[in-house]
């Protein structure tokens, strides 16, 4: 098939491209290479095989719509294209809009435009329910848990904006939504938490499970913002992938819906327990500092995936340690990449 992927450079951009280039498939990649690690992800995939990229910014409309259109007939379309981080967003709400509410919109305008039918796969986020404040929150062996939701949070929480960042994706997140009540687009949100895996060039304020790995290889200073005991829980991307498949598979049922997709009440995960976990790869304390919590931080996070293991027969093959340890080796083999850091 032909595949179109927005923000293909990127982490999880990147592993999906590889994934559909192991199949045989066309793939079309569509980047602006602002990210770090970008430029090192494109040459990668160049090196397994031919893709055809484009070096465009979804903020311009121009460039993408007439980049979407040279593809001709796209099978399925990924927007993965965004600001990542709620920090940025709160430091520069302007260019966090720009890119993610008003960069779908146009993400969705040039597919209406070009006049074709493709799949459309966003990569949405938890951060849509807000803060959550009205949830009972317990600690529980030295992490924060739900008192009361023992398989997390469901699509049927309400909607609730918090933050720039949760404005601007969560705009976003509706308007896929309805382009497939008025327009008929194929859309599919995945509401996505804490997914990792490897080519994840993960920093401070994004990716925390890859900066503490990469930080722990480097013996660079990890920063703990609140108690550490902040849970989520986390998806590796090859689980996502197979995810996304099974969403093409069945479009028909599940278009114009949303998903909660993390790795469930059984991979959570606290910042302290990766903490233990990467001292223990690397045979001695890691040099910590800690600092007040920041805007928009909830102290947990946990999925409930029963939607989508029940209408998908689908749910996370690989555990959160296993996750880990593939991580680990993945940096340790690629040490040369994070040189910058």
């Amino acid at each position: 098939m032909k595949v179109f992927i927005s923000g293909g450079a990127g982490f999880i951009g990147s592993n999906t491209a590889e994934y559909h280039m192991d199949r045989g498939d066309e793939v079309y990649i569509l980047d602006n290479l602002s990210r770090r690690g970008t430029a090192a992800n494109l040459d990668w995939l160049k090196g397994k095989g031919n893709i055809v990229f484009y070096k465009e910014d979804i903020c311009d409309y121009a460039g993408l719509s007439k980049a979407i259109k040279s593809a001709g007939e796209i099978d399925l379309f990924y927007h993965f294209a965004a600001q990542v981080a709620v920090t940025t967003s709160v430091e520069d709400p302007r260019t966090d809009f720009n890119i993610n509410a008003l960069g779908a919109f146009n993400v969705l305008e040039a597919i209406r435009e070009a006049n074709i039918d493709p799949v459309i796969i966003y990569s949405s986020t938890n951060k849509v329910y807000g803060e959550m404040l009205d949830i009972k929150i317990i600690e529980k062996e030295g992490k924060y848990s739900y008192q009361d939701l023992p398989n997390g949070i469901s699509e049927d929480r309400q909607l609730d904006f918090h933050s720039p960042y949760g404005c601007s994706k969560g705009s976003a997140d509706q308007y896929f939504i309805d382009y497939s009540r008025i327009y008929g687009l194929r859309t599919i949100c995945m509401r996505q938490s804490c997914i990792y895996g490897p080519r994840q060039f993960g920093v401070e304020d994004q990716g925390w499970v890859a900066w503490f790995t990469i930080a722990a290889q480097l013996d660079k200073s990890i920063t703990i913002y609140g108690d550490g005991k902040q849970v989520r829980d986390i998806l590796h991307v090859k689980d996502l992938i197979a995810l996304y498949m099974l969403a093409y598979s069945n479009i028909d049922k599940v278009k114009g819906k949303a998903f909660n997709v993390g790795g469930g009440s059984q991979n959570q995960m606290s910042l302290v327990e990766l903490v233990s976990h990467l001292e223990e790869k690397k045979g001695k304390k890691l040099e910590l500092g800690h600092s007040d919590w920041r805007p928009g931080d909830q102290k947990i996070y946990v999925s409930d995936i029963t939607r989508a293991k029940e209408v998908f027969d689908w749910e996370p093959i690989i555990d959160k340690k296993e996750g880990v340890e593939l991580l680990w080796a993945w940096v340790k083999e690629n040490k040369e990449l994070f040189t910058d850091f």
